[in-house]
Parts: C-alpha cells; structure tokens; sequence
C-alpha cells in the first residue's frame, strides 16, 4: 500500500517531528470556559464536507485571465471556482464521451 503524503511544507515537517504528543488526560483544559447550549446549536463544521467521493488532488497551470473570468463566473453563481471548474469539465467530458 502507498502511504499518503503529506500536505506540510519541508518547514512544517520538521516543526512536526519536534513536537511531543501530550495524551489528553494530561492536558489542562480549567482555563476553557463552558459552552452555552446556544452556542453549541450555533456550531458548524468545518473542513471540506464528507462526500464519500474522495477527489484527487491535482495541480494546472492556467492564464492569469482565464483564471479571473472564471472566479467571476464562480461568484455570481454562489459557488466556489474550483467547483465550478469540476462542473464544467465533468460536463466537457461526458459531451466528448
């Protein structure tokens, strides 16, 4: 099995190696104060959302304009451009299929 690289710069690798895992038993939480009930409703997660369809991380180079107009595009639809990037070329794919 292939292991999973990491996302760190060589930077933050080396930050990592140096730090001690502390168990959480061992961790002093008394300083924290408690959460209400109205701001544990408020709450929301954050990261990208379980979709069960992982996608693979790629890297293309595109012009400084074409990448403008299609965050523009993103923005007036109310979505994110690297979304919008997938649809349209999910799009181009199944026409050419």
């Amino acid at each position: 099995m292939k292991k999973k690289s990491s996302a760190l710069s060589a930077p933050g690798k080396r930050v990592g190696k140096s730090v001690r895992h502390i168990p959480d038993s061992q961790i002093d939480f008394s300083d924290m104060p408690e959460l209400s009930d109205q701001q544990l409703t408020r709450m929301r997660r954050v990261g990208r959302p379980a979709t069960g369809i992982a996608k693979q991380l790629i890297a293309i180079r595109l012009s400084p304009r074409l990448l403008t107009a299609l965050r523009s595009m993103a923005a007036k639809q109310g979505k994110g451009y690297q979304t919008l990037i997938h649809e349209l070329l999910e799009k181009a794919a199944s026409r050419a299929a």
